[in-house]
């Protein structure tokens, strides 16, 4: 071995070092100690306060099984419980954000068995989740995929990025929110449609429908979301809460119900020190200091 080709291989060496311990030393120390098979997590934007989730079953194109799901629910839990961060990013990879849920997993399984033990009912802490998530899709959303894109405050999509409820095929039926979610986007027709047949729809038809709030590039994807994360995470985190609840009842109240809501939320940003700051703040036409509180 050349001298020259130790000295490469040395330096190369360290350099991989350095990089290993920059990552990890700006990497907050509360979650440098979880470790997850299937899924990475990071902190982004420029003040540290998104949490971000990337689905990482690229051999499986990141379908969902119990262990992953499992995964998923603690780091969402965890960046929810964690005042500093005001947003979550939830990705998977280019090729899929998650084909669904993993059938080889569901095959074998039984009526009983799914009954008794309630299947499916532990994928809640997305849709439960008081900090804003944005879903940032590229490739499949399928089934179960889907399913948790639209657990999703906002979702975004990459130009190539397909969705769909194909349960029908393989002789079942969404089970984590498909046929109730999908109809209050799309509307009833063309939630019946896709059910039904099993049929996919492009970015272009989604963000059409409104399923999805914008495309991006799929290269650009990602930092497209971080971008719009940093925008609401700008805000009190405490009233983009209240926000976040005022517009959610809209889908699971009547109109009078839910305006009686939101004013009722409104009333109680009065109580809160950062409605107070943000009105003064404009009076005197300077940038509001918001504190969460």
């Amino acid at each position: 071995m050349s001298l020259a080709f130790s000295l490469k291989k040395i330096i190369s060496s360290r350099s991989l070092v350095n990089k290993v311990l920059t990552t990890s030393l700006s990497f907050p120390k509360r979650f440098q100690s979880t470790a997850y098979k299937n899924i990475l997590i990071d902190v982004r934007g420029q003040n540290k306060d998104i949490g971000f989730i990337q689905l990482n079953r690229p051999r499986a194109l990141n379908a969902l099984n119990a262990e992953l799901m499992t995964e998923l629910e603690q780091a969402v839990t965890k960046f929810d419980s964690d005042p500093s961060i005001g947003c979550m990013i939830l990705t998977g990879s280019n090729r899929a954000f998650a084909a669904g849920a993993d059938i080889k997993e569901m095959q074998n399984k039984s009526f009983s068995e799914v009954c008794k033990g309630n299947f499916l009912s532990n994928w809640t802490a997305l849709a439960e989740s008081k900090t804003p998530i944005i879903a940032a899709v590229n490739g499949f959303a399928l089934g179960g995929g889907c399913e948790i894109a639209m657990m999703c405050d906002i979702i975004l999509a990459g130009e190539k990025a397909e969705f769909g409820q194909p349960e029908i095929v393989i002789g079942t039926i969404p089970g984590a929110g498909g046929t109730q979610r999908l109809t209050r986007v799309v509307g009833k027709s063309k939630a019946m449609e896709m059910v039904l047949t099993g049929d996919r729809i492009s970015a272009k038809d989604a963000e059409l429908y409104g399923l999805v709030s914008a495309i991006h590039p799929v290269e650009s994807l990602v930092n497209e979301a971080i971008k719009l994360a940093e925008r609401i995470t700008r805000h009190s985190k405490l009233t983009v809460q209240l926000a976040k609840e005022a517009v959610n009842s809209a889908y699971e109240t009547t109109l009078a119900q839910g305006i009686n809501h939101e004013r009722r939320l409104f009333h109680a940003t009065f109580a809160t020190n950062d409605r107070k700051e943000g009105m003064t703040a404009f009076v005197e036409k300077r940038k509001p200091n918001f504190t969460d509180l």
